[in-house]
């Protein structure tokens, strides 16, 4: 007969930022509540003959606060992103790293893109200057995995370590996995996160050529829509998210403060389109459900749901079809949010960043809000906290993530009590 794994609990006990309206812990929850936008206009490239001027760029962040300048040269900023996250995260937790059993200790990190601008200017050096100009970091700066391996050599973590890639659902399947990897025993504490940095002129032209992006040009601060009417597509984000989960018994023992418990994950995929969602939302339906039930909730308990809401056509419409179908009757009390609105999209670390905002919403009882409600969409028609944050009570909620490849991914958290 097999032997039966006793589930363990997981909670978060550390959060790191680096977005477009704020970093660290506080100041994203600042600029949650205070509804900012963090679009503006496209700074980090000449983008004159692109049909796309505007972005949510990182602001205030500063390198030489956490690396020094030979190490800064060795790292793609995504992974600057990454590593200063997990950082703020780990003393934002309260922990001293050097004191913990490193093989109990893991870390995983995604990015759904990598080191973008590490493969433009490279590429261009070897075009202009030929392959003995190729610098020996190039692979090392450009891999999805890096921002995993540079965390764990940092802080000599010896247990579970990976990078997730799914498109934009990467950095949520990352927190799946890291609570996995907590819950059945393989490691009692895990940075899980993510990190992307893809406004390049690849990356913005190769959304571009997809119309996947916003070109409301002339106002980029209310350019992403969700749930809107008139959205016309998303606005390219960039930044990261850490979170410590950690072993909950562990945590109270220390003393530590909780946001929220992880209460379960689901993931599915529509098998439907590379990039289009599947028109009816089921297979997002059944990563709700999985997530719901795995957390042991009723369908009523759940009082939030941070949408994944894009601000495009197809995503919104079906999310919002696959939370009324799932929920029925209570999807009329839910309270639903994108914060994407303030964001943009952060791409593979969007779920990173997500789930750490939905952890503070239920750690102060306040939903974030929707900004640039201006003009509803009759088929999307739920409450979606329009342009203010809200205090209510929130006992569990959700985070959504879909990506590229039909990926669904959702996570439930609940109030630690």
């Amino acid at each position: 007969m097999g032997r039966t794994i006793p589930l363990r609990r997981v909670v978060i006990t550390g959060i790191g930022a680096v977005t477009p309206i704020g970093n660290e812990m506080q100041g994203l929850w600042q600029g949650i509540l205070e509804g900012r936008s963090g679009g503006g206009i496209i700074a980090s490239f000449d983008h004159s003959s692109f049909p796309v001027h505007i972005a949510c760029h990182v602001k205030s962040f500063d390198p030489d606060r956490w690396f020094n300048a030979k190490d800064a040269r060795r790292l793609d900023p995504f992974c600057l992103y990454a590593l200063s996250t997990a950082e703020m995260a780990i003393q934002d937790a309260g922990l001293d790293i050097s004191r913990e059993d490193p093989e109990r200790c893991g870390c995983v990190f995604a990015s759904g893109i990598g080191g973008l601008l590490e493969i433009e200017t490279v590429h261009r050096t070897f075009l202009e200057r030929g392959v003995s100009k190729i610098h020996p970091f190039f692979i090392p700066k450009l891999m999805i995995n890096a921002a995993a391996g540079q965390i764990a050599i940092r802080y000599k973590l010896q247990g579970p370590n990976y990078a997730v890639t799914s498109a934009c659902a990467s950095s949520l399947h990352a927190l799946g996995c890291a609570f996995r990897e907590i819950r059945l025993g393989e490691a009692d504490l895990v940075i899980a996160g993510g990190a992307e940095a893809a406004i390049t002129g690849l990356g913005i032209g190769g959304f571009c050529a997809m119309r996947a992006l916003s070109t409301r040009n002339d106002d980029p601060a209310t350019a992403s829509r969700p749930f809107n009417l008139d959205r016309d597509g998303f606005v390219m984000g960039e930044g990261a998210g850490a979170l410590v989960f950690e072993e909950a018994e562990r945590a109270v023992r220390r003393g530590a403060r909780i946001y929220a418990e992880v209460a379960g994950f689901g993931m599915t995929d529509d098998a439907h389109h590379i990039a289009a969602p599947e028109p009816t939302g089921l297979m997002s339906l059944r990563a709700m459900e999985k997530a719901v039930l795995d957390g042991g909730f009723a369908l009523d308990e759940i009082d939030y749901i941070n949408a994944h809401g894009t601000s495009t056509p197809l995503n919104d419409a079906m999310e919002t079809r696959s939370v009324k179908a799932l929920f029925g009757d209570h999807a009329r009390k839910l309270a639903v949010s994108s914060s994407k609105s303030q964001l943009g999209h952060l791409l593979g670390a969007s779920g990173a960043v997500e789930t750490a905002i939905t952890a503070l919403a239920v750690y102060h009882q306040i939903a974030p809000p929707t900004i640039n409600q201006i003009s509803p969409d009759p088929e999307c028609d739920l409450d979606y906290v329009p342009n203010e944050a809200r205090p209510m009570r929130i006992r569990a909620a959700l985070s959504n993530s879909f990506g590229f490849g039909g990926h669904n991914a959702s996570i439930s958290i609940r109030k630690h009590e």
